[in-house]
């Protein structure tokens, strides 16, 4: 049975397919590679579509399979470029490894319940609910999507797959790394009945959001930005699994695919904006204190939800709203050419927050097939995560020259993949890993340069 959300999501697949395909016949005019690329891009939407329609844990995990098979000769369309090797050989090994814990999960959901259809799995779990065996099945789906998905520690390929082209960088941003929350919302029953695995979904996706939400701030790349962006929402959209939150990852979902879509599509426009805030700047006098905008930012969700006649959220749910939305009252807002006056930025944040709010209560009202199982104690162990990353978004936009160092650590991502390539590459040799340390060399120093001038 087709459920609401899958239908929403094979309408979108659609349309950003439409989109991306006529975008690519004339980015890609006079390429040699044209018919390998018509190739790839078929058979990722027709992949995603298969899977977004699944109701059999064979089904799922070969077109699951088959959406990295035929992403890979995207990813390597230009096949003299290192980055983009290096890229798609450790997506190739993560893949693998969430394949292997998929076949775990089904294999253990096949041997409670008899067969592989997930309506049965998931009235079974409504009905009796999950046994060891199922609780399990679920800590592998969980582990599953955090590797498909591009979280920490393996979530470097999806920053290198920049060598690719841009609708490619758009395919992959705006459709196939979504997927995994798409799997997680449709397993949800499953999930609620395994704490270990929503707490598993908790800790990554805000240990993910944190430092990518950090690097971003640091990167000059306008691409590399929107990449490391991605990873920051994904971070958010499994957090908001494994709070419970399925409504609001749905719409996250939803609206991530159509952002990332738009904006890699129309990358000069952003390089143009990111210019201009470059040289405007963010002194103290054009923004609000860091009290002051989660404050603001509070009020007006609570304001918001009250006048609206959906379901009351818990407190901590508007508490982690304010905490991520607080930013858009302080953060430079190129409204126009010109630095708008504070007022004027004031009242832009009270209407984006607006915004946003009414489309998380819209949720509640529009027929996804989605129900919210809150995780309250996990709802307020994430609010001091949620804090820490306001609070080190607010000081790496200021003038603060003792943040060098931090600044340093922070562009180079913690080294965290730096640690996963060499393990992956010292495990899984390759042909041609010695033109990647080759070209990783000046990378480093490019790196060092740009951080020194900042």
């Amino acid at each position: 049975m087709i459920s609401q959300l899958s239908a929403w999501l094979a309408v979108l697949v659609q349309l950003l397919g439409t989109v991306i395909g006529v975008f690519s016949a004339r980015y890609l005019q006079g390429e040699l590679g044209q018919r390998r690329y018509v190739v790839g891009l078929s058979g990722v939407l027709a992949a995603v579509q298969i899977l977004l329609l699944a109701d059999h844990w064979l089904v799922l995990f070969a077109a699951w399979a088959w959406a990295g098979v035929a992403l890979q000769q995207l990813l390597c369309f230009y096949p003299d470029r290192p980055f983009a090797l290096l890229a798609a050989h450790k997506k190739r090994i993560a893949d693998r490894l969430a394949d292997a814990l998929l076949m775990a999960a089904a294999a253990l959901a096949y041997l409670e319940i008899g067969n592989g259809s997930i309506s049965e799995l998931l009235r079974h779990v409504a009905s009796h609910g999950a046994s060891v065996a199922l609780q399990l099945s679920a800590v592998c789906l969980v582990l599953a999507v955090i590797v498909r998905t591009a979280l920490l520690p393996v979530h470097g390929w999806l920053i290198q797959v920049m060598e690719a082209p841009t609708p490619v960088s758009a395919l992959l941003h705006a459709g196939v790394v979504n997927l995994g929350g798409y799997v997680l919302i449709r397993f949800a029953p499953l999930l609620d009945a395994s704490s270990f695995a929503r707490w598993l979904l908790v800790i990554f996706g805000l240990s993910t959001a944190l430092l990518a939400g950090f690097v971003m701030l640091t990167r000059i790349s306008i691409k590399v930005r929107l990449a490391w962006s991605t990873v920051a929402q994904m971070g958010f959209m499994v957090l908001e699994c494994g709070l419970g939150l399925y409504q609001l990852a749905a719409l996250h979902l939803i609206g991530h695919s159509l952002y990332k879509a738009h904006t890699f599509l129309s990358a000069s426009t952003v390089v143009r904006q990111t210019r201009l805030q470059m040289m405007h700047g963010a002194s103290d006098t054009m923004r609000f204190s860091l009290l002051a905008a989660p404050v603001l930012a509070f009020a007006t969700v609570a304001l918001v939800q009250s006048l609206s006649t959906g379901a009351v959220w818990p407190w901590w749910w508007s508490a982690v709203l304010a905490l991520a939305w607080a930013p858009i009252f302080w953060l430079p807002a190129q409204i126009s050419d010109a630095t708008p006056p504070p007022w004027l930025r004031l009242l832009a944040g009270f209407g984006m927050t607006v915004l946003l709010t009414s489309a998380a209560l819209l949720g509640h009202v529009m027929p996804l097939g989605v129900s919210n199982a809150p995780n309250h104690v996990a709802g307020i162990v994430t609010l001091p995560g949620m804090a820490l990353m306001y609070l080190g978004l607010a000081i790496l936009q200021g003038p603060h020259r003792g943040l060098a160092a931090w600044r340093r650590w922070s562009y180079a991502g913690f080294y965290i993949d730096e640690l996963y390539t060499r393990f992956a590459l010292k495990h899984w040799p390759t042909r041609w890993a010695g033109s990647v340390s080759t070209a990783y060399r000046p990378a480093q120093s490019d790196m060092a340069s740009a951080t020194v001038a900042q």
